[in-house]
């Protein structure tokens, strides 16, 4: 079986990922690298354990808040990058920071490991890059 065979065709089509892309890693501009593959898996680890909540980048528990580039900047601490996205996945915390979330899921490392919770959150930040409409809410975003 080919490489080529483990891209998801989303992956391919919509996050422009045919060649391995940077991520943005933390909030000093450090950027990793994530192949096709990665996105591929982080992609399905998401439909697994985040679709019924997060379709399309939504947030169906508090629609204001998606998973659009535009929120997770906004988020305290951002979590337009992988290790605060990360961060927020290890421990859930509000929007602002300021204490726990319990509607979203603590992933512990017991669940997925570093680098299955590093290439979701690769995928989520790619799709909120590329992907046309992710986290849009209704009709209101453009």
């Amino acid at each position: 079986q080919s490489a080529e065979a483990a891209v998801d065709s989303y992956v391919e089509r919509y996050l422009d990922a045919k060649q391995p892309v940077e991520i943005k890693l933390n909030e000093q501009g450090e950027t990793k690298k994530f192949s096709a593959e990665d996105l591929s898996t982080g992609k399905q680890i998401f439909a697994k354990n985040c679709l019924n909540c997060h379709v399309g980048g939504a947030n169906l528990v508090n629609p204001p808040i998606s998973l659009s580039l535009k929120s997770l900047e906004g988020a305290t601490p951002p979590r337009d990058n992988i290790n605060n996205l990360v961060a927020f996945f290890r421990d859930p915390m509000i929007y602002d920071g300021s204490d726990y979330t319990y509607f979203c899921r603590q992933v512990t490392e017991n669940w997925m490991s570093q680098v299955e919770i590093e290439q979701m959150g690769a995928f989520i930040l790619r799709a909120a890059q590329k992907a046309p409409a992710w986290g849009a809410i209704g009709v209101e975003q453009n």
